[in-house]
Order: C-alpha cells, then structure tokens, then sequence
C-alpha cells in the first residue's frame, strides 16, 4: 500500500516535547517576578501555541501591554533553566526516524521562536529527520493555516496528501483553517472534550498510541 500522508506535520510542545509543564510553570513564575497576577494551570496550559502577543492578552485580561516585555525576559530565563531536564515522549525519536526511512515527509509548525525552537532540534538532535520547520514570528501564529500552508508550499505537498498532529485547539483549529485533517493527542496541553470539537481523524491518549496509529494509518 502507497503512503496515506506524503506530509507529516507535528506540533512541538506537548506534542513531541514533554514540555507542558515547564511551559506553564515558567509562566506562572514570570508572572511572579513581575508582580501580576499568577494564572491558574488551566489558563496557562490553554495558550501553549499561541504567538506572544495573543498568548499574553489571554493569560493577563486587563493587563497593559507595555508590560509584556518584562514578562517575556522573565518567562525565558525560567524557561532556560528547566529546558535541560525536559524530555522527548519515550519512543519520539524512534518513529521520527522510521516514518523518515518509510519516505516521508516531516514538518514542524509551532509557536516557539526560531531560536527556541533550534536550540531544542540541537539538544534532541533531531533536526535532520525534518524537512522543514515553521515557527511563529515566521508567519501568522496559529490559528491561522499560514504555517502549514508555507509548509506544504515549501515542499510541493497537497493539502490533502497533509496531516498535523497537535495537543491543542489551535492546532487543530489551524489544520481545519488550511483545509487539512488533523490527528488530536491528549497527553498534552489541552482536553479531550475541547480537542474532539474540531473533528480530528484519530484522537490518542497516550504517546505510543500515537506512535502505533502512525505506522499503521500514515
């Protein structure tokens, strides 16, 4: 049988990077050093993914935006110090480099920054089994389907031979945007309940099931 996705294109935080919990606890502590209000877990979870300026309006309602420097340097110095210690999911690498052998093609599209995002591919050293990434300053920030439109454009892909694998709503909000299904994983930063109202074609709970689903169904 010829390969379902010519493209596969994964989320990072959440998604391939057990990273959700560093990602709200540096915010939480940024917040802090500021002096703002500390969002609650939830609320800092539900903007993993967002652009900056989007992520921070929603976790600080009210607060000015002069501000928000002061929160990013913050955030990244909490963020710097517990990246070491941050792990892929068991078996990502395993099936990146698989799905990389079978013939496909691979994609990130996330909302870090170019350099987050490249210090992360340096660390795991993943960066070869891709053959594109796309981060937020690059294009308009997710929800907006220019990400994976640049990305299948970028490697001459049609939508429909596309597929994205993301934890939360606006990845998936994303896929639908650009006209292309999405596969929704829940071990990361958003809720079965909200991740199923945007129809993906599978749903997964665990990391291994979303390896298993691959090589059975990509």
């Amino acid at each position: 049988m010829g390969k379902r996705f010519n493209l596969i294109v994964f989320d990072w935080d959440g998604t391939l990077m057990n990273s959700t919990a560093v990602i709200v606890a540096a915010l939480q502590a940024s917040c802090a050093d500021v002096g703002l209000p500390v969002p609650a877990d939830e609320r800092a979870r539900h903007i993993i993914g967002l652009g900056l300026h989007d992520a921070l309006a929603y976790v600080l309602p009210g607060v000015n935006p002069a501000v928000y420097p002061q929160v990013v340097e913050r955030y990244g110095h909490h963020f710097r110090l517990r990246e070491p210690q941050t792990p892929l999911f068991t078996g990502a690498e395993a099936l990146l480099q698989d799905l990389h052998a079978a013939g496909h093609r691979l994609a990130i599209a996330t909302g870090k920054s170019r350099r987050g995002l490249d210090r992360a591919l340096e660390k795991t050293g993943l960066a070869s089994y891709f053959h594109a990434t796309r981060c937020g300053e690059e294009s308009a920030n997710k929800p907006a389907p220019q990400m994976l439109l640049d990305l299948t454009s970028m490697l001459g892909v049609a939508g429909g031979e596309t597929v994205m694998i993301g934890d939360t709503t606006h990845d998936l909000q994303m896929a639908a945007n650009a006209g292309i299904e999405s596969v929704a994983v829940t071990y990361g930063a958003h809720p079965r309940s909200q991740l199923l109202n945007f129809k993906p074609i599978a749903c997964l709970d665990q990391p291994r099931e979303l390896w298993q689903w691959l090589r059975s169904n990509a």
